[in-house]
């Protein structure tokens, strides 16, 4: 698989390349197993981390398409689609809670943190 770092992902992309926009925090491909699928990927600490080493990418954690016919899943690393074997709805199920569970708390930081940064900001505001 193939990347290209866009501002703006077009909305007709190709087969087996992984779009990918940082101003917009959002990762976009086909479905590598076929079915013609659009994944989209949230770039975020509570979602997916993206790692670029100047010729490469990988996301992380493997990407579970469920909600798609296929159920497909697989990591993308290195430029490279792993497969990854296929898991029980009770997994997919806990996956999903500890997903929702993660971003609840990344909001929850980041709602806290920006509370105090503008509490220290009002502090040295000039009147």
């Amino acid at each position: 698989m193939r990347h290209k770092f866009v501002e703006y992902i077009p909305s007709q992309i190709e087969e087996d390349t992984l779009y990918i926009s940082i101003e917009y925090d959002v990762a976009k491909h086909k479905c590598p197993c076929g079915c013609g699928a659009d994944i989209v990927t949230s770039l975020s600490p509570a979602r997916w981390k993206l790692t670029y080493d100047g010729e490469t990418v990988s996301l992380y954690p493997s990407i579970g398409n469920w909600s798609h016919e296929c159920k497909s899943h697989y990591w993308i690393t290195n430029d490279k689609v792993v497969w990854a074997g296929s898991i029980t709805k009770n997994q997919m199920d806990n996956v999903r809670r500890n997903d929702k569970e993660a971003v609840e708390k990344y909001i929850e930081s980041r709602s806290k943190s920006n509370g105090f940064i503008n509490w220290i900001k009002s502090i040295f505001r000039y009147h």
